[in-house]
């Protein structure tokens, strides 16, 4: 009898162990389909990965089906083996977790706050008549913004020429030729 109770934990937490794999496989070959209805996205911060994210998830479900199955295989109890099990599945879950969050920090944006352009350098694409319209246009990292612009002194500015962003007003940029 004791040895059908063990083979029954130990089968107990080997299918434990292949439902989080084949979830975890999902995942994988499906993207974020599970992710949808995360419950995670209310918990840590909103700029980052969810620690219940299905990946997490299921490597924690793994984790915890194969460490508590050795564990049984080895001779400990159902309940050593379900504390096994949990660290186990924490210390995967919380290596994922981490890894998750590398990738995720390593991401860029290409976002541009246009707020972001006053005070920089431009030059002048097309020049820019008195009292009327222009264009500028201004590097920021990797990116080349070009947008339309008015001198603030309402002075001639012609193309080539370097000015500096002082102000913007709706769409249009208010700059002034540098010295």
């Amino acid at each position: 009898m004791i040895i059908l109770a063990s083979t029954s934990a130990f089968v107990t937490f080997l299918a434990i162990a292949i439902f989080g794999f084949v979830f975890l496989l999902a995942g994988a070959m499906f993207g974020d389909l599970f992710d949808h209805g995360d419950m995670g996205h209310d918990v840590g911060d909103h700029g980052g990965p969810s620690i219940l994210s299905s990946r997490v998830l299921s490597g924690f479900i793994t984790a915890f089906g194969g460490f508590g199955a050795l564990a049984i295989h080895m001779g400990y109890s159902v309940e050593a083996g379900s504390a096994i099990g949990l660290a186990g599945g924490a210390a995967f879950a919380g290596v994922i977790y981490l890894f998750i969050w590398v990738l995720f920090s390593q991401q860029a944006s290409s976002h541009i706050v246009v707020g972001d352009l006053v005070g920089r350098s431009a030059e002048v694409s097309v020049a820019i008549p008195k009292g009327g319209l222009g264009q500028v246009r201004c590097t920021m990292g990797d990116n080349v913004i070009e947008k339309i612009a008015r001198s603030k002194d309402n002075q001639e500015i012609p193309a080539n020429s370097v000015v500096k962003i002082e102000e913007i007003v709706g769409e249009t940029l208010l700059v002034r030729r540098s010295e």
